[in-house]
């Protein structure tokens, strides 16, 4: 059998495009080259210039190519007997057969593969699935992306290290596939792979653990050791100063790294960092970009912590960085320290897979979307003999994955612990049990106020505290200090319930009950069938209580906007007109859980005492768990319907898009301050934050209101800002368009638009591209993202925008990083935690300075409180919030001691108002210039020659 791996160039997706050119790579059984195929194909009229700009090929090279009828003519015998493989082979298959049906020939009607699903399931954690990265992951020399001789044999290799993945799993692992792979073409070859290894190689490799039919890649958590012997004790720091150790640690990096030279700001941040914890007392420490910030606090922790015998917690915002410490920052110190240490990440318990859950799941092939679910239980089959975490961040999910994981994932209300059979391996209390017997324990923001929530059950008992990127600290705790609600709160819960008379987990137990033997089953199916038509009820009384709360906040000023985007702030004590017929239908609602949460609990806890079958426990004990959570929820909605804390910011969003369906509800302390201050800074003995955004104009103070710290207290708490290790006087140069027009309100006029889209284009030409543009708004952004695509077109340079090409962060900074003639437009998550370093990124452009909407409900709160208490808003909270996120975005361009680039700042607010200077002054020391608009262009070209020049010359 052979496998024809087919890629295609067509003139667009449509079914009246044209192909312009065909590679083909034909493969034996051994994966060995037969033939090749490439030809370009003329199409039926001219080349689409964006078309010409993706792939190279323009019409010139396909005037005297043959037409689709010649080419096929050749094709079609190498498609004998072959089984088709492409990447996205729907696609390519589509058209190949739309293509023979034009021309009169019989379609394509064999086996097809496509090397996507292929890739998904077998290599579960590649960050991205499209053929560039993949090959480049590969190591797979592809020289000319979307050309389809190339891409035809980078997909064949492709596909080989597939079939070589599959060749190598365990034979339980192809076994579990055959348990629930159906009906297509991939479920074929797998059964044809299977059949094979069992006649040829049914042994399976020593290099897992296998446990109830599964192929894992770590044992029982229970083995897991400390990282010191009893005796051993921390001998290594016996009578060693902290300025010994530094000493020797710094001889270590300089072995390793030849040109390892010590940054000043970093030795500051060891050192104060060790004095906290030494003198228990609190820091703030802002360090920026460049100190090396992670090994400024993990080195003295260690020290501090291993000496000492005192666990650190360290507490993360982004899981990205959280994942560095893992993976880039730890490894190195295991190499560094002189001595032995134990580092862990734990996260919140929804993060971890529940084994026994995702036993059950495919066991009883409980799948609700069949083709995606297949496919994600397949990925994560691989992954189980892979992973040492169960960490669901490292899974790269398709588009139902999210939905099927919230059905696998560990929770407190379902769990059985030590009654599990998968006790002894389950990834959530191998975390924990990590977490107890680590020195230092990475973890995340929530985490730590969902420790507060569970009574300080869930992490190991902690004095000293750690938190990075703590500019997010305050943000964090009123979100998990308060509630959220969304549509899909209930309905999801309902769907999985009983979605209907036939599928459900209540319809399943009524299934699985059927076979028992005792004499309440009768009365149990009877409860079953009266209680799944209550679901529908509910579904009902949800689904108007939403519409009633959509209609309040389609009333609201804000849904009159352009993006139709609603906000509707509740006030304590003045609830607005209608909220009646609102609160009276969640009573009903509250009435109806209630009574179906009561029936269902004591038919579960009846069922649990009378029935021993294992499976059917568990499956008992997630309906109980369900069940708890849906009486969690109903008690959340009634909180947020009585909006009656006059602490407590209560308000409704929602979208003309999608109507109740969008519907969220908030109810958030205004201010945090004194609970921070009684859960960290009261009671441990040494909260250090650190972020490269804290201070405002050299000064901690709106830090310290934020957080519930008086910077007054010398005793209790130190401030320091470390000084910047760039030479920013040299690498940045900060330009303002003096003359630029003023955008007044929300809503820019054409003129200003058009003023933007001209200066931007100028600017991209002159960099050639390599420019990244924040917006802080989604409207304006799309308002500039065509005329500036247009303005581009002839430039080679191309445009990506937030949401438009793609809503995901990481694709699109991977995508402007491969494509370096583009601009990034981007707003909200690409002002910070970006990393685009080096040539890829030299010119940033900020369109408005980001503060923050005034009528958003919390700001709205924040600023009634300043107000009461006789201060200004404006000064105290909208000033403050905007400098620290303007800091953030101009952080993304210098990232290293060798970036240069340059800066363009359209809102001449910054030169023009009395605050401006607020935003200036707080940046480190670039060159700062303001102009006309026309003088820009020619200013940046001489300052990138001097750029060139340097670079040329050398140091």
């Amino acid at each position: 059998m052979n496998y024809a791996v087919l890629d295609l160039e067509t003139t667009g997706t449509g079914a009246d495009d044209d192909m312009i050119q065909v590679g083909l790579v034909l493969l034996d059984e051994e994966m060995n080259v037969v033939q090749t195929f490439n030809s370009f194909v003329r199409p039926s009229g001219p080349i689409p210039a964006f078309i010409t700009q993706l792939t190279g090929i323009d019409d010139s090279m396909v005037q005297d190519a043959p037409e689709t009828d010649e080419m096929l003519l050749s094709l079609i015998p190498l498609l004998d007997d072959a089984v088709l493989v492409a990447h996205n082979v729907s696609f390519d298959a589509g058209f190949l057969n739309r293509a023979l049906d034009r021309c009169g020939y019989s379609s394509f009607t064999g086996r097809r593969l496509d090397t996507v699903e292929m890739l998904r399931m077998l290599y579960p954690t590649l960050s991205s699935y499209q053929l560039g990265s993949v090959s480049e992951h590969f190591g797979i020399r592809h020289d000319q992306h979307h050309r389809a001789d190339s891409d035809a044999m980078a997909t064949a290799i492709l596909f080989s290290e597939c079939v070589k993945k599959i060749r190598s799993l365990p034979l339980l692992t192809l076994q579990r596939f055959a348990g629930f792979m159906r009906d297509d073409d991939l479920a074929w070859f797998l059964q044809e792979e299977l059949a094979l290894r069992e006649a040829v190689n049914p042994m399976d490799p020593d290099s897992h653990s296998y446990f109830r039919q599964f192929a894992l890649k770590v044992g029982e958590w229970t083995e897991e050791k400390p990282p010191r012997d009893a005796d051993e004790d921390s001998g290594a720091l016996d009578g060693v100063s902290f300025e010994q150790y530094l000493s020797g640690v710094q001889d270590k990096f300089r072995s390793i790294f030849p040109d390892y030279e010590e940054r000043e700001a970093q030795q500051t941040m060891f050192r104060e960092v060790e004095d906290a914890f030494q003198q228990s007392r609190h820091l703030l420490i802002e360090a920026g970009t460049g100190t090396g910030k992670s090994l400024g606090y993990l080195i003295p922790s260690l020290y501090y912590g291993v000496k000492e015998e005192k666990k650190i917690i360290v507490s993360t915002h982004t899981i990205n960085l959280q994942e560095q410490i893992r993976q880039r920052d730890l490894p190195l110190l295991q190499e560094v320290l002189p001595f032995p240490f134990k580092a862990s990440v734990f996260k919140g318990r929804g993060n971890y897979l529940c084994l026994r859950k995702f036993e059950s799941k495919i066991q009883t092939n409980d799948f609700v979307s069949p083709a995606e679910d297949r496919l994600t239980a397949a990925q994560m089959t691989v992954w189980l003999g892979e992973t040492e975490t169960g960490d669901q961040e490292e899974l790269n999910f398709g588009n139902k994955g999210g939905d099927f994981w919230e059905t696998v994932a560990s929770d407190a209300d379902s769990c059985l612990n030590r009654a599990c059979p998968w006790f002894k391996r389950c990834f959530y209390h191998r975390a924990k049990q990590e977490s107890n017997i680590s020195d230092v324990v990475i973890t995340n923001h929530s985490m730590l106020f969902t420790d507060i929530r569970a009574d300080n059950r869930l992490l190991p008992t902690y004095e000293f505290l750690v938190i990075d990127e703590a500019h997010h600290l305050e943000e964090v705790a009123g979100k998990h200090l308060g509630l959220q609600l969304s549509y899909f709160s209930l309905v999801n819960f309902i769907t999985r319930m009983a979605k209907d008379s036939r599928s459900g987990l209540l319809p399943q137990l009524r299934l699985r009950i059927a076979g028992e033997s005792d004499d309440k089953v009768p009365a149990w199916t009877e409860t079953i069938d009266t209680i799944v038509p209550v679901f529908g009820e509910l579904k009902e009384m949800w689904d108007r209580l939403f519409e009633m709360l959509y209609q309040l906040a389609g009333s609201s000023p804000s849904a009159q906007s352009e993006t139709g985007q609603a906000v509707y702030r509740l006030r304590a004590g003045q609830l607005p007109k209608g909220w009646e017929a609102i609160a009276a239908e969640e009573a009903n609602l509250f009435a109806e859980l209630n009574s179906a949460a009561k029936t269902l609990e004591k038919l579960f806890t009846e069922m649990k005492d009378r029935l021993d079958d294992s499976s059917l426990q568990g499956t008992l004990t997630d309906l109980s768990g369900a069940v708890k959570d849906a009486a969690r929820l109903r008690d959340e909605l009634r909180l947020f319907v009585r909006a009656d804390k006059p602490e407590t910011v209560y308000w409704i969003e929602a979208s003309a898009s999608y109507r109740s369906k969008s519907v969220h509800l908030f109810a958030v302390p205004a201010d945090v301050s004194e609970q921070l201050r009684q859960y960290f800074f009261d009671v441990k003995k040494s909260v250090v934050m650190t972020s490269a955004t804290l201070s405002v104009q050299k000064s901690f103070q709106y830090a310290c209101e934020q957080l519930g710290l008086n910077v007054l207290d010398e005793k209790r708490l130190k401030t320091v800002q470390l000084p910047s290790p760039f030479q920013y006087r040299d690498q940045a140069l900060v330009m303002i368009p003096r003359n630029f027009p003023v955008l007044k309100g929300a809503t820019p006029d054409p003129a200003y638009l058009s003023a933007l889209v001209d200066s931007l284009s100028e600017a991209a030409r002159e960099t050639g591209g390599r420019m990244l543009v924040l917006f802080t708004s989604y409207r304006m952004l799309k308002q500039v993202y065509d005329p500036l695509k247009d303005a581009l077109a002839g430039s080679g340079i191309n445009v990506l925008g937030q949401g438009i090409d793609s809503g995901n962060r990481s694709k699109l900074t991977r995508r402007f990083r491969q494509q370096p003639a583009s601009v990034l437009l981007g707003t909200s998550s690409f002002w910070e935690g970006v990393d685009i370093p080096g040539d890829a990124l030299i010119c940033l452009a900020i369109v408005r300075l980001p503060f923050q909407p005034p009528n958003q409900p919390l700001q709205e709160a924040k600023a009634e409180l300043l107000q009461e208490a006789k201060q200004n808003p404006f000064m105290k909270l909208s000033i403050p919030q905007a400098v620290i996120r303007f800091k953030q975005g101009f952080g993304r361009l210098i990232r290293t001691a060798k970036d240069k680039g340059i800066v363009l700042i359209y809102d001449t607010r910054v030169i023009e108002t009395y605050y401006g200077k607020y935003f200036l002054y707080s940046l480190p020391g670039p060159k700062i210039e303001h102009m006309h608009v026309g003088q820009m262009v020619p200013r940046m070209r001489e300052w990138l020659s001097e750029e060139r020049k340097e670079t040329q010359t050398g140091p």
